[in-house]
């Protein structure tokens, strides 16, 4: 039996950032090597998302995962033991198949995730590789590795922050060559603007992303907000620290009338309105990403943003696209964005997710490799983003560890990559 061989693969119920269960995985090689991966929870979740298994009932509000995690213990773990964990392909694709449901309902994309992603980085212990370079060995990445650009979200709305403001995210973009000064200049910026919201009377409470949640009257108020703090703290908008925002405008849309609410705002706009309202603030702001502007299936709405907007900036299919190679592949042909978040717990599978990035690609299309609301310490997505040479990362603000943790590990890549 060779040395990768699976020795054991073990799940377990742990919390994640909001005190929710979700699922943790080790996996063992034959080797010894070992490691534990967990898997993160989404709030404002696709409807086209992969299936999170919940328990249901009174335990932890119906929100446990132990049902996932038997699936797990009881059927994968016996299924996969003693094969190849290098095979992460052929693995991945037998869980799949063993489900054999298209969203993964059967076994639950936690389950299925949390064992890829042990997987993988069991693996990196026996290479004794960073995580990021074992991913470059398994699989064929299209781009050379590269640090990302931080897409940091200091102001949170939306389903994350009690509807405080109208968008889910408000957020900074440095723009520096060197990943040491991108996450310096973030933080900077992040505490003068604590210091502005104290000053102006606003509440400097923190939502679930680590960004704070005031009480703003309109999406303008926060973009004012964030170019007074970048300037304030010794750096130019636009050129130094740009500006992005994810609208999540699926959880303002009504189907029925096709109009999206800003329920904050009190308004009310048509997809043409709202295209002309995002065409003032990149006129006005220095942005260069926008997120979700339409709702997941107001593909026509897409459709006619790309020619307005795309020149200028990022237009990222979150809930659009939700990390599934259908979606993308549709989006892709139609020209309805030009770029795609990434979320492992979307599709459920690390070999997915890794196609979802590779399509993206070699479409001419921005990666974005993106943490969700509810976080682990985990930072397998700092090492994918690096890995697969993604143009973004999206993992929060500068605040809450679980959020931290990913520009922490990015430090530590830049050391690796410059071999220290």
């Amino acid at each position: 039996m060779s040395t990768t061989a699976i020795k054991s693969i073990v799940a377990r119920e742990v919390l994640d950032s909001r005190g929710n269960p979700t699922v943790a995985c080790r996996v063992t090689l034959k080797s010894g090597a070992t490691a534990e991966a967990m898997v993160p929870s989404g709030a404002s979740t696709g409807a086209h998302e992969a299936i999170e298994l919940r328990d249901g009932g009174n335990r932890y509000r119906g929100k446990g995962v132990l049902k996932a995690v038997k699936n797990v213990n009881n059927i994968i773990a016996p299924e996969l033991k003693g094969m190849d964990a290098t095979k992460q392909r052929a693995l991945d694709g037998l869980m799949i198949q063993m489900d054999g449901t298209k969203n993964k309902s059967k076994f639950g994309a936690n389950a299925i995730l949390s064992v890829s992603l042990a997987l993988a980085q069991a693996v990196a212990v026996h290479r004794r590789m960073p995580l990021w370079k074992s991913l470059r060995k398994t699989y064929s990445f299209s781009h050379k590795p590269s640090l990302p650009v931080p897409t940091m979200n200091v102001l949170n709305g939306g389903e994350h922050a009690g509807w405080s403001l109208d968008v889910q995210e408000c957020m900074i973009v440095p723009q520096m060559k060197k990943m040491t000064d991108r996450i310096r200049a973030g933080a900077e910026t992040f505490h003068v603007l604590a210091k502005l919201l104290k000053a102006k009377g606003y509440a400097t409470t923190v939502g679930d992303e680590g960004g704070f949640a005031p009480k703003l009257k309109n999406v303008e108020e926060a973009f004012e907000l964030l170019v007074q703090a970048i300037r304030e703290a010794g750096y130019q908008p636009g050129k130094d620290i740009a500006l992005a925002s994810d609208v999540a405008s699926t959880e303002m849309y009504d189907a029925n009338k096709q109009i999206y609410n800003f329920r904050t705002e009190g308004k009310s706009f048509t997809a043409a309105e709202l295209l002309k309202r995002y065409q003032e603030w990149q006129k006005k702001y220095p942005i260069v990403s926008l997120e979700d502007i339409f709702a997941e299936d107001d593909w026509e709405g897409w459709k006619k943003s790309v020619p307005v907007l795309g020149k200028k900036c990022a237009l990222v299919g979150d809930d659009f696209f939700v990390t599934n190679v259908e979606r993308l592949s549709r989006g892709i042909k139609e020209k309805a964005a030009n770029a795609i978040l990434i979320k492992l717990n979307q599709i459920g599978s690390l070999t997915e997710t890794v196609a979802a990035i590779e399509m993206a690609h070699k479409a001419g299309f921005a990666v974005s490799v993106s943490h969700r609301s509810g976080e682990t310490a985990d930072t397998t997505i700092a090492d994918l983003a690096v890995a697969s040479g993604a143009a973004y990362i999206k993992t929060g603000s500068l605040s809450r560890s679980d959020r931290v943790e990913k520009y922490n590990r990015l430090l530590a890549i830049e050391m690796e990559m410059a071999g220290k």
